[in-house]
């Protein structure tokens, strides 16, 4: 959902049907007034930060440390969340004992029981499952106005990476015969497998050291969030196809981020 409606703002154009960019010439209080509150809180302070660091660098590197910085100050805000999230990956075997026990009971007393049973687990790890909520709402509208950052700045507009315009989407480089942006789309992908893979990874390695130090053999479990992310996998696939490629790029970055984040927490 959030990546649908990331693509589906609409960007500020001219009357020529062209995407108005943000430079280093304007002002925050232009911003209030001619787009209000979003643009100016979340969308000016990125493309300003692009358009800074750009001359000193090129507009690649820009991205990156706009990237790094941001998802450093996230991880701030929402590193316990970060940690809950790591606990209910390790609390899943658990989970679905007590899943596989009550299986096929619908009566309601089964179903008390059940979700008692699961609670308990939550206050005997002192997990919260909500929590986890927090720390989407707080990336959501980061990730509205980095997209919309990859767009408007003047320095992505402008600007080359490795001699190619990050502000063309992959398939408009591929078809144009520039074959590096398919690197790009491919590296992405695989940083953002790896990123939704990672926890499970390290759930497996922790299960099975746990498992040799109780001279215990090791049953792995299915995990029921597979499908999900599989679902996720396929989505960002799609989307990145059409987005420009300095999104992809943010992507990418924030893919290996997200990746020794995991690491980091584990």
């Amino acid at each position: 959902f959030i990546l649908f409606a990331a693509t589906g703002c609409q960007m500020p154009r001219d009357s020529e049907g062209n995407i108005v960019l943000i430079t280093l010439d304007t002002t925050f209080q232009q911003m209030m007034d001619s787009e209000g509150f979003f643009s100016a809180i979340f969308v000016y302070p990125l493309s300003q930060f692009i358009n800074f660091i750009t001359p000193y660098t090129n507009v690649g590197v820009a991205i990156l440390i706009v990237t790094v910085v941001v998802n450093g100050l996230v991880m701030l805000l929402t590193l316990k969340q970060n940690i809950q999230m790591q606990k209910m990956q390790q609390l899943q075997p658990e989970m679905m004992k007590i899943q596989r026990k009550y299986e096929g009971r619908t009566d309601q007393a089964s179903k008390m029981r059940m979700a008692q049973e699961t609670q308990n687990l939550y206050n005997k790890y002192h997990i919260n499952p909500f929590s986890s909520f927090i720390g989407l709402f707080i990336q959501f509208p980061i990730l509205i106005a980095m997209y919309n950052a990859c767009q408007r700045a003047e320095a992505v507009a402008k600007g080359q990476f490795l001699g190619v315009s990050l502000e063309l989407t992959p398939i408009e480089g591929v078809t144009s015969g520039q074959w590096i942006y398919i690197v790009f789309f491919v590296l992405m992908f695989a940083m953002q497998i790896c990123s939704m893979m990672m926890p499970q990874w390290l759930q497996k390695r922790r299960a099975k050291m746990e498992a040799e130090k109780h001279h215990r053999a090791y049953h792995p479990t299915k995990n029921p969030m597979n499908s999900s992310m599989y679902v996720m996998m396929a989505i960002v696939l799609i989307l990145a196809v059409s987005w420009p490629t300095a999104m992809t790029f943010y992507w990418m970055i924030s893919s290996v981020v997200n990746i020794a984040k995991s690491v980091l927490v584990d």
